[in-house]
C-alpha cells in the first residue's frame, strides 16, 4: 500500500480543526451553490448530467487510459455536446476530454514517468500532410482573415490529428489494442441503439427528446430527418450525431472494425453471441440512416476482411446476402442505391452539380486551393460531399496527394505486419479489423465530407483514431517479431555457448 503523502494532503492534515471544519463547510457550500445554479439554469437532466461529467473528469486526470476512452465515449455518444454556459466561448465536450488527455499526457513526460517516444515511419508522411494543411490555412488568409470560430476548430482539428502521434506513443502493448475495440463495441452498440429507438419511437415523442439535449449544443427543434427532407419518403436515424450521413459514416466504420471478431479464435468480448448481438444492432442502425455511401462503404470492407481471413465464408454470406436483395423491405433501399449510380434522386443531383462546381475550383487553383477562410468571390464555395474534392479546394491537390501518399503507406506497413499477424490468434482479428476500418472510412468519403470538415470535429476525430489504430497494431506486430527473433537468436548464442568444449 502506498502511504506517500503528497504536499496537499500534508497541509491539510496540519490544519487547525476548527479551520479545517470552516474549510469543509465552504467546499460544501460551494458545491451546494452550483448544484442549485445548474439546477435552475439548466434542469434536473442536465445537472445531474454535469455532476456525473466532473466527477468522471476528475477520475480521468488520474490515468491516461481512462482519458482515452473517455474520448471515445463522448465522441462517439455525445459528438455534438457543448457546456451549458459560455466561457468566452462554449467548448464541447470533445474539447475538453482531448485536453484533459494532453494534459495527463504531458504531466507524464514532465514528471520522468514515461520515456522513449516511439512512431513509426508512417508518421513522417503524416507529419509532412499536417505541415502542409497549416500553410494552406494560413495561405488562405489572402481571401479572408479567420475568426474565433474557425480559429478554434481549425486548432481543434490539428489537436485530433495529433492523436497520431500521442496514440502512437501510448499504444505499446496488445491488450491496450484489443482493450479499445472493446470499447468501441460497447460505445457502437450503445449509440446505434439509440439512433434505432429514436428511429422507431414517434417523430414527436423522439423529436422532444433530443430537443433536451438543446442546452448542450444540440438543436432546440426540427431534429428527425427525412429522406429527401421529405416525411413521405421515410425518416433517417440520426442517433445523437444530428445528421444521419454522418452516423452512418461512424457506423459503418465501427461495424468494420468490430466484423473480424465475428470468428476470430480470441474475441475480445465474451460470450460470443455478445459479439454478434452488437454486429446486427449497428448494421441495423446503419441500413436505417439511408446512408448508402456508408452501407457501400462497409461492404467494401467487409468483402476485404473475407478475401484476407475469412474465405470459407464467402459463398455462404453471398447466398444470405441474394436472400436478403429479396425480402420486400430491401426492394426500396436497392432501388434508391441504383438511383444514385443513375443520377435519378435529387441527393444524387445535388452531389453531381457540387462535384462539377468544386471541379473548376480546382482548375483555377490547383495547387494550393482557397485554404479555410475565405473565397475569392462570392460565387465560389468549398463545401462538397466529397472529402477528397474539398480537400483540393481547400488545401489543394498537393494536399491530397501527401494524403493519398500517407494512407497508401499506412496500408503498405500494414500489408508487410499481415503477413506475420494472420498466423497470430493475439493480433489477427484487431489488426484486420482497424485495417478495413480505414478502407470502409476513406470509401465512404468519396460520398461524404464529414472526416474533413472543420465543424464536424467528431467525425474528424474518428477518422484519425481509426489511422492511429491501424498504424499501433502494425507497429506492435513488428516489434513483437523483432522481440521474438531477438530472444531465438539469444537462445541459439546460449546453446552454443554450452556446446562448446
Amino acid at each position: 500500500m502506498n502511504t506517500q503523502l503528497y504536499p496537499l494532503q500534508i497541509w491539510v492534515s496540519h490544519l487547525d480543526r476548527r479551520l479545517y471544519a470552516m474549510l469543509v463547510g465552504v467546499v460544501m457550500g460551494l458545491i451546494g451553490a452550483g448544484v442549485g445554479l445548474l439546477l435552475a439554469v439548466g434542469g434536473p437532466i442536465i445537472a445531474l448530467a454535469a455532476i456525473v461529467g466532473i466527477t468522471l473528469g476528475f477520475y480521468v486526470l488520474t490515468d491516461l487510459r481512462i482519458a482515452l476512452y473517455g474520448i471515445i465515449g463522448i465522441m462517439i455518444l455525445l459528438p455534438f455536446g457543448t457546456l451549458p454556459f459560455k466561457i468566452g466561448f462554449k467548448p464541447s465536450f470533445l474539447d475538453l476530454a482531448l485536453y484533459a488527455f494532453l494534459f495527463v499526457y504531458l504531466c507524464q513526460w514532465m514528471t520522468g514517468r514515461r520515456r522513449g517516444f516511439q512512431i513509426t515511419p508512417i508518421h513522417g508522411l503524416i507529419a509532412l500532410y499536417v505541415m502542409w494543411v497549416i500553410f494552406a490555412f494560413v495561405l488562405g488568409w489572402r481571401f479572408g482573415m479567420p475568426d474565433a470560430t474557425i480559429a478554434r476548430r481549425f486548432l481543434m482539428a490539428m489537436v485530433s490529428i495529433s492523436l497520431v502521434f500521442i496514440l502512437g506513443d501510448l499504444l505499446r502493448d496488445v491488450s491496450t489494442l484489443r482493450r479499445i475495440v472493446w470499447v468501441v463495441t460497447v460505445f457502437i452498440g450503445a449509440q446505434a441503439l439509440i439512433a434505432i429507438l429514436l428511429w422507431a419511437m414517434p417523430d414527436r415523442a423522439a423529436d422532444s427528446l433530443l430537443v433536451r439535449l438543446g442546452p448542450i449544443g444540440y438543436p432546440s427543434s426540427g431534429a428527425i430527418r427525412y429522406v429527401e427532407s421529405d416525411p413521405a419518403l421515410g425518416e433517417r436515424a440520426i442517433g445523437t450525431w444530428v445528421d444521419p450521413n454522418a452516423l452512418g459514416g461512424l457506423l459503418a466504420i465501427g461495424a468494420a472494425m468490430l466484423a473480424p471478431q465475428l470468428f476470430a479464435a480470441r474475441p475480445v468480448l465474451r460470450p460470443r453471441w455478445l459479439t454478434w448481438g452488437v454486429m446486427g444492432v449497428t448494421v441495423l442502425a446503419l441500413i436505417i440512416t439511408s446512408s448508402r455511401s456508408s452501407l457501400l462503404a462497409f461492404g467494401v470492407g467487409l468483402f476485404v476482411i473475407i478475401l484476407a481471413r475469412y474465405r470459407r465464408y464467402l459463398v455462404p454470406l453471398i447466398v444470405v446476402g441474394i436472400l436478403i436483395l429479396f425480402l420486400p423491405p430491401a426492394q426500396r433501399y436497392i432501388d434508391r442505391i441504383f438511383q444514385a449510380f443513375r443520377g435519378e434522386d435529387l441527393a444524387t443531383q445535388m452531389r453531381v452539380g457540387e462535384w462539377t462546381d468544386a471541379l473548376d475550383l480546382i482548375g483555377q487553383y490547383p495547387l494550393t486551393g482557397i485554404g479555410f477562410t475565405g473565397t475569392p468571390n462570392n460565387t465560389l464555395y468549398t463545401d462538397v460531399a466529397n472529402m477528397y474534392l474539398i480537400m483540393a479546394n481547400q488545401i489543394g491537390l498537393t494536399g491530397v496527394a501527401l494524403f493519398l501518399l500517407a494512407m497508401g503507406g499506412v496500408f503498405a506497413y500494414g500489408y508487410r505486419a499481415w503477413q506475420i499477424a494472420k498466423h497470430d490468434p493475439d493480433f489477427d482479428a484487431i489488426l484486420l479489423g482497424y485495417h478495413a476500418a480505414l478502407l470502409t472510412a476513406l470509401v465512404n468519403a468519396v460520398a461524404d465530407l464529414y472526416f474533413f470538415r472543420l465543424d464536424f470535429q467528431a467525425s474528424i476525430t474518428w477518422f484519425w483514431l481509426t489511422v492511429t489504430l491501424a498504424l499501433a497494431s502494425a507497429r506492435l506486430v513488428m516489434t513483437e517479431k523483432d522481440k521474438r527473433v531477438s530472444i531465438l537468436r539469444s537462445d541459439d548464442l546460449t546453446k552454443i555457448l554450452q556446446s562448446a568444449p
